[in-house]
C-alpha cells in the first residue's frame, strides 16, 4: 500500500469518526465537565475492551472485526467531542 493510498484511507477513517462526532453533537448537550467527558470517553474505551477480549487470533470472526472497527471510530468520535465541547476556545 502507497503512501498516498494510506493517507486516503486515514482520511476516510477520520472521516467516518467526524460524522459519528457531529452525529453525537446533535444528539446529545455537550459535556458539562471534564470528568463526564472522560467517563463518556472511558465507557467507549472499555466498549473496546471487551471486543479485544472477544478476539480469536488463530480464528478471527469478521463479526467481531466490524464491533472493533465501530468501537475504535466511537473511541475518536469521544475524543474529538472532548476536544470540542471542553478545550477548544468557544
Amino acid at each position: 500500500m502507497g503512501c498516498d493510498t494510506e493517507m486516503s484511507q486515514l482520511e476516510k477513517i477520520a472521516d467516518e469518526a467526524l460524522k459519528e462526532a457531529k452525529k453525537a453533537t446533535l444528539r446529545y448537550p455537550p459535556f458539562n465537565s471534564m470528568h463526564e467527558g472522560y467517563s463518556v470517553l472511558y465507557e467507549e474505551v472499555d466498549e473496546l475492551w471487551a471486543e479485544v477480549k472477544a478476539w480469536k487470533m488463530n480464528n478471527p470472526d469478521p463479526e467481531n472485526i466490524k464491533n472493533l472497527r465501530t468501537e475504535a471510530i466511537h473511541v475518536a468520535a469521544m475524543a474529538l467531542r472532548f476536544i470540542h465541547d471542553l478545550c477548544d476556545e468557544k
